[in-house]
């Protein structure tokens, strides 16, 4: 198992498969965007699944997420889900993406094994997710949703930020658009990710303003806290149900308590929170033969040492030298 000082213990394992993107969203990095990890650096289709049954059949790991920067952008990704499916438990497993190029990939991942996507839409408008994007790709984003739904990869979640001036006061139309088609809504509170390291926490959009915003518009009846598990986002029962809407505030609300979660970057790092400063080298471990109990073992020594917390409010905070795109959210 992967447990830390606290009693917590790590059964969902989210793997970034890339740190390259096709977008250049505003809060994440900038437009010119940035220096990608060279091949050589990346993990293997083979070590990554070869990482990922570790973590499955040693490690208790239940759950696997893959991530990126954009995952679509792998071009082993079919294979690699394909081969953790047949993994023995097997765990459950889900992709975060942008969705551009979910249109015509979503059915082969669909029958490699992917049981469900997150999909990332802050906005409505074209423009605006022009503004946010520097990129005129929504109605790939909705073709790809779309695809997702006609494939199986269900519940599909929705997930939106939220900026000030920006696409804030899009929150009740964009609860309202996925409550007609049935996909499951996750306000994500802005986060020090970014790697132009301009996150602002007076200009975030809190959690109790998105809440304000819906609740002019929607009935919401929280969820009980004892079904919320280890689960970030809260959840609200919207107009009496059954559709259900949730705010992840990672910032003003976080859950550190009952994080269950482990990390792997796409250059074979272990991170044991998202925001934290130091990560432990399994790349180099396994190019140099380590076996896999040696692999755990590293494993373990990197989850014991989790923090009890985050640490965002901690004056001492400093936000983690790589950003979101490197560290796969």
């Amino acid at each position: 198992m992967l447990l830390d000082t606290f009693g917590r213990r790590a059964v969902d394992l989210r793997v970034s498969l890339t740190d390259r993107c096709n977008q250049r969203c505003t809060y994440c990095m900038p437009e010119e965007g940035l220096q990608w990890l060279a091949k050589p650096e990346l993990l293997t289709d083979e070590e990554i699944v070869r990482l990922v049954t570790v973590a499955v059949r040693d490690l208790g790991v239940q759950e696997v997420r893959f991530t990126g920067g954009e995952p679509l952008l792998r071009p082993g990704l079919v294979a690699v889900v394909a081969a953790c499916a047949e993994l023995t438990p097997r765990p459950e497993l889900s992709l975060t993406t942008n969705g551009i190029g979910l249109a015509r990939t979503a059915g082969a991942l669909r029958a490699a094994g992917l049981d469900r996507v997150n999909v990332s839409l802050d906005t409505l408008d074209p423009d605006t997710f022009h503004t946010l994007t520097r990129r005129r790709r929504h109605q790939d984003v909705l073709d790809g949703l779309a695809a997702a739904e006609d494939a199986g990869l269900t519940p599909v979640k929705l997930n939106a930020v939220l900026m000030r001036g920006v696409n804030d006061h899009e929150a009740p139309e964009l609860l309202a658009w996925c409550l007609e088609r049935g996909y499951e809504l996750r306000f994500i509170e802005q986060m020090p990710l970014d790697a132009q390291h301009g996150w602002d926490r007076s200009a975030m959009v809190t959690a109790e303003e998105i809440l304000d915003r819906l609740t002019a518009r929607f009935t919401l009846t929280p969820e009980s806290s004892a079904g919320r598990g280890a689960a970030p986002a809260e959840r609200w029962v919207v107009d009496g149900g059954p559709a259900r809407v949730g705010v992840i505030a990672s910032v003003t609300r976080p859950f550190c308590r009952a994080c269950d979660r482990t990390r792997l970057t796409a250059d074979g790092q272990v991170r044991n929170c998202l925001f934290a400063s130091g990560e432990t080298d399994l790349r180099t471990a396994l190019r140099s033969g380590a076996d896999d109990a040696e692999l755990g073992a590293l494993w373990r020594q990197a989850m014991w040492g989790k923090k009890a917390g985050a640490g965002i409010d901690d004056p001492e905070f400093h936000q983690p030298d790589r950003p979101m795109s490197a560290i796969g959210g």
